[in-house]
């Protein structure tokens, strides 16, 4: 179901009034309950409301991709009305178009106060990301894939709330503890394990794939294995950095 550019556009526009009122909204709640709020400097202000931003993102895209995948009728097996790659909705299709508004938006973020707000390995993940995301919702092709990825989106808000612990001086409390382990097992779940459930449905489905244009066909392939060794390189680094927090709490 080819998006389009009068769709795009009023998708974009709603993504920026909503990700203006949650960034003002994020900049209000964190004045009024944090303390060390109005301590930060602006480039750590810019990025605390930043991740606000991020974690409604994440909260929203995660809940839709977890529908769409497991308990969603249209890209199931036993649902005959075409092949699966090709399948779309109205609501599949503008859940992507949020997706590709936010990712827009926060690479614009991290690219204009580079490096402050995350280095290449972020801007990699972004470029892949609106790339397959925007080809996803413009085409309708392989859209079970795109959501199969998204969900990996479920472990930003731990990620965004050991930034908040650390830069509000919680570093060593339980609560930060807490997180890392919850971290491991969310990272392992949705961006280790899931993973290998994807590239065993892409081999499941492979002949149907075959049909996709040769671009979305690349786009399957090449995005989950690119994004998949960054996972695990990340998940070494979260392996380390929690062994080395239980070892001090002994």
């Amino acid at each position: 179901m080819p998006v389009s550019k009068e769709a795009v556009m009023t998708i974009k526009s709603y993504q920026n009034q909503a990700e203006l009122l949650a960034y003002e909204l994020g900049q209000l709640i964190s004045s009024l309950y944090f303390k060390s709020y109005v301590s930060l400097t602006k480039i750590q202000r810019i990025e605390w409301n930043n991740r606000c931003i991020s974690t409604l993102h994440a909260f929203f895209i995660t809940a839709m991709s977890l529908y769409f995948v497991f308990f969603s009728e249209l890209y199931s097996d036993h649902r005959h009305a075409g092949l699966v790659p090709f399948r779309s909705s109205s609501v599949s299709t503008f859940t992507l178009g949020i997706s590709v508004g936010y990712f827009l938006t926060d690479i614009g973020m991290i690219l204009w106060f580079y490096p402050s707000l995350g280095g290449m390995e972020y801007v990699l993940h972004h470029l892949l990301s609106i790339v397959s995301v925007a080809y996803s919702m413009l085409s309708g092709e392989g859209q079970l894939y795109t959501y199969m990825v998204l969900i990996s989106e479920t472990t930003t808000p731990g990620i965004n709330l050991r930034w908040y612990l650390d830069t509000a001086g919680l570093k060593r409390s339980n609560a930060y503890l807490i997180n890392g382990v919850v971290i491991f097992f969310a990272w392992l779940v949705a961006r280790v394990l899931l993973f290998g459930y994807l590239f065993y449905h892409v081999y499941l489905h492979y002949s149907q794939i075959q049909r996709m244009h040769i671009f979305g066909i690349m786009l399957v392939f090449i995005v989950p294995l690119v994004l998949s060794v960054m996972n695990l390189m990340w998940f070494g680094k979260i392996i380390k950095g929690l062994r080395k927090q239980l070892a001090k709490r002994q």
